[in-house]
């Protein structure tokens, strides 16, 4: 089929970084890569463009990729850092003329569906996002313009989630956990996108030694890690210390990988 282009939209944990009001070295740095939007991704394949998760930074973000459509969302939670974002695609409903289908888990479809009630009940309004609902369920694959999206559990914390196997890349946020009937869909993943919250230990987020440790199991080729927040330290000095082909991915970093 020919490559994938993948695009980090954004990096950083639900309050971004800078966070307000913070005066940290990481808060203050004048590093680019230490700029962190809310964490949202976009796969671009062929004319098509995949988002995952919308975000309260999703129109921010649209613009500085320059975003030409968004044909589809990928959502892995209803958390607002992931969802608040989503009334900013009607630009791309008049450009496109077309309904755009956002797939999630029951729990995420449903809460999107009382979020944004003005989109699914009444009579039609002129500018309202145009929105298709299509419910997909962990190890169940279906295919987006001939590419095969496989949806994983993961936990967050208590929370039911979904990350996203898409050929040779696997895409992992917010998780803290790792089912066991999941680790043999991660097996041969070349490249790993997976949560790192920061360096000492969380509830709910993989921290910086964790997110090793899954590394260090699945051995891809390269792994990036994303949903970062202030207290990881600055970008450099982490980067700095991570072993060969372990990387802290920044925003608006581009991979590009060959499918199938």
């Amino acid at each position: 089929m020919g490559d994938l282009k993948f695009v980090f939209l954004g990096t950083g944990t639900s309050q971004g970084v800078p966070i307000l009001g913070c005066a940290c070295p990481v808060c203050r740095s004048p590093d680019p890569r230490d700029k962190r939007l809310r964490t949202s991704a976009a796969i671009f394949v062929g004319e098509q463009v995949w988002v995952i998760d919308t975000g309260p930074d999703f129109r921010q973000q649209a613009l500085r990729a320059r975003l030409p459509t968004v044909d589809a969302v990928l959502f892995t939670h209803a958390h607002k850092d992931h969802t608040a974002g989503l009334d900013d695609v009607r630009p791309f409903n008049y450009l496109q003329n077309k309904r755009i289908v956002l797939y999630g888990d029951h729990r995420t479809l449903q809460q999107i569906r009382v979020e944004y009630a003005y989109a699914f009940e009444g009579p039609p309004y002129p500018g309202l996002p145009q929105l298709t609902l299509w419910e997909i369920e962990p190890f169940s694959p279906f295919c987006l313009h001939g590419v095969e999206v496989l949806p994983l559990p993961f936990l967050h914390y208590r929370l039911p989630i979904l990350g996203y196997r898409i050929g040779r890349l696997a895409y992992i946020t917010d998780a803290s956990a790792i089912p066991e009937e999941t680790w043999k869909y991660l097996r041969g993943v070349e490249i790993l996108v997976l949560n790192a919250l920061r360096k000492e230990p969380h509830i709910s987020h993989f921290h910086l030694d964790a997110a090793l440790e899954v590394v260090a199991q699945l051995k891809p080729q390269e792994a990036y890690f994303i949903h970062i927040s202030h207290l990881m330290g600055r970008h450099a000095e982490v980067q700095a210390e991570l072993p060969p082909g372990v990387f802290l991915a920044y925003d608006g970093l581009e991979l590009s990988f060959p499918y199938p």
